[in-house]
């Protein structure tokens, strides 16, 4: 039976691991390499607890540090698992300093390189996984696409040949696991309290730095927040938490309901009750289009194009009037379109896994 060593090491692929890992479930020999960039037990733990994912063989405790620092560290401890596991190929997710440091030790080592959500751009290079995408995808023998635009751009830059449209497994594990999860009743918030959930509320999710670093941006993002008829419901990153606490305080912002980041299940379960969603996140936008629920991104760059049809989601400036016109804007939904496959990419996944390995 053929290893393969697959290499995780934040939220979004956690989900993705949950899903294939249980196609490749006695078809090959698989090895989960944890390297420990998501670490808080709410960002990492929980997801392989109520996913029912397999423990990580490896947990290599690489977290916090410079990109440099981090993804260094990350390169040299998973060079010595694949040295000692001798893998037949390495099994890669997005675009996180895990996957560009996991392309690195495979490359060098010559072990083929399975990309998963390969041939995603948003054109810039001054965004960090950015780089990370474009260098994971130049060396890697086998690419694995989401998306019809994922696929021209891979054609664009030669590797069509090794380029196949297999959909989203983050859809697959949205329709998975939205029919195992439980309304969610109560949160926590940061003072080990108990928060009940309104009937009516909207969600955000606000972590990237260029948001969260700087008060003038995050102050007219909960601004807006606040200034609507429902309470928002905010899983805010540890690291963002006191800044955020401190302007609610300051601001009297009592329509802001900050809670400890929760688990996936009680994120699909929130998304797919709420009445609007606010984000940052390549992930949550995604599921905010898969629960028909419309969506405002606060971004510079679009990163998944076929979500902002009919302004299923929009882009936003960090700026209060913009983002309350976006959220007042009209939305359709239109029910026959599906840019992100038909919920069955995992077994499409392993299936042109299981072809490289014969044609070999």
């Amino acid at each position: 039976m053929k290893k393969i060593c697959t290499i995780v090491g934040a939220r979004p692929q956690f989900i993705k691991l949950a899903v294939v890992s249980r196609e490749l479930e006695g078809k090959f020999n698989e090895v989960v390499i944890h390297t420990g960039q998501h670490y808080d037990y709410n960002m990492s733990d929980i997801f392989f607890e109520e996913l029912d994912i397999k423990k990580p063989d490896y947990n290599l405790g690489v977290s916090g540090g410079t990109h440099a620092k981090m993804t260094a560290d990350m390169l040299i401890k998973i060079e010595d698992v694949l040295i000692t596991e001798k893998p037949d190929m390495v099994l890669l997710y997005g675009d996180t300093n895990s996957t560009l440091a996991g392309a690195l030790s495979a490359v060098k080592l010559n072990i083929p390189i399975c990309h998963i959500e390969a041939g995603a751009r948003l054109g810039t290079l001054s965004n960090p996984e950015e780089a990370n995408r474009i260098a994971t995808d130049h060396l890697s023998s086998l690419h694995l696409v989401c998306t019809e635009t994922g696929m021209e751009f891979l054609k664009k830059e030669g590797k069509s040949h090794s380029s196949y449209l297999v959909g989203d497994p983050m859809y697959d594990a949205f329709l998975y696991y939205s029919n195992k999860a439980d309304d969610v009743k109560t949160l926590v918030g940061y003072n080990n309290e108990t928060i009940e959930i309104p009937d009516k509320f909207y969600f955000m999710t606000i972590h990237r730095q260029e948001n969260t670093d700087e008060q003038t941006k995050l102050l007219e993002i909960l601004k807006a927040m606040n200034s609507l008829e429902h309470k928002t419901i905010y899983p805010v990153h540890p690291r963002a938490y006191k800044l955020v606490d401190e302007i609610c305080l300051k601001n009297n912002f009592e329509n802001i309901i900050s809670v400890k980041p929760i688990g996936y299940l009680s994120s699909i379960n929130l998304i797919n009750r709420c009445e609007k969603i606010v984000t940052d996140s390549g992930g949550v936008q995604r599921e905010a289009f898969f629960a028909k629920k419309p969506c405002v991104t606060i971004f510079d760059y679009v990163i998944w194009p076929e979500t902002m049809k009919d302004n299923n989601n929009q882009m936003a400036t960090p700026n209060k009037e913009d983002i309350l016109n976006k959220l007042n804007k009209q939305v359709n939904f239109d029910l026959t379109y599906q840019p992100f496959g038909d919920g069955h990419s995992a077994k499409k996944i392993v299936k042109h896994i299981e072809a490289y390995f014969l044609k070999a």
